[in-house]
C-alpha cells in the first residue's frame, strides 16, 4: 500500500475471500469518492449482495435489495467522466442507468480492461490490495449476469475509521 495514499481515501471492504483495499479518487470523482466513504462509514454496504457478476467483465455491488435497481436514500450523483483515467482491471466504477447522471450506490469493479467504458462512466477508485479475492466472488448466470445466491460484501469501511 502506498504510504502517499491519505487514508481517508482507502477503504477497507471484507468478502469472503478475504480483504480487499480500494483507492479512492477524489481528484477525478470528488461526488463519488465522498458517496462511497460516506456509505462505508455508515455500514450502507455490509452485507451487500454481489447481484451481477460477469466472467471477464466485472462484479457489482452497491444495491441492497440484490435486484439492480435499488440504491440509497441520498439524490443521485452528476456524471465525473474523465477522459485521462482507463477501466483497467481493478478499477472501481459507479453504476448507472441509461441517465449518466444517475449512480448513487452501485458501484462495479473491473476484471479485465474495458476501454468500450472509457469515458462513459465515473471512475471512483482502484483495487491496490486483494484483487485474488474479487476475483473469486460467485458468477452470475446467462448475458445478465444476475447472481442467484450472491456472495455479500461482509464489511465495508473507510480505513481511517478502523483501529490498527
Amino acid at each position: 500500500m502506498s504510504t502517499e495514499t491519505d487514508k481517508n481515501d482507502l477503504i477497507y471492504m471484507d468478502v469472503p475471500a478475504g480483504r480487499v483495499v480500494i483507492r479512492l479518487r477524489p481528484d477525478i470523482a470528488p461526488l463519488a469518492a465522498e458517496r462511497i466513504r460516506t456509505l462505508s462509514a455508515e455500514g450502507f454496504y455490509d452485507n451487500v449482495p454481489f447481484h451481477r457478476v460477469i466472467e471477464g467483465f466485472m462484479a457489482q455491488a452497491g444495491d441492497p435489495t440484490g435486484t439492480g435497481t435499488g440504491g440509497s436514500p441520498l439524490p443521485d450523483l452528476k456524471a465525473e467522466f474523465t477522459r485521462d483515467a482507463k477501466f483497467l482491471r481493478g478499477t472501481l466504477g459507479m453504476a448507472r442507468t441509461s441517465d449518466p447522471n444517475s449512480a448513487n450506490s452501485q458501484f462495479f469493479i473491473m476484471f479485465e480492461p474495458s476501454p468500450h467504458l472509457d469515458g462513459q462512466y465515473t471512475i471512483v477508485g482502484d483495487v491496490i490490495e486483494g484483487m485474488e479475492n474479487i476475483d473469486k466472488i460467485k458468477r452470475g448466470g446467462g448475458a445478465s449476469g444476475m447472481v442467484r445466491e450472491p456472495d455479500r460484501i461482509i464489511k465495508m469501511r473507510p480505513a481511517s475509521s478502523e483501529t490498527a
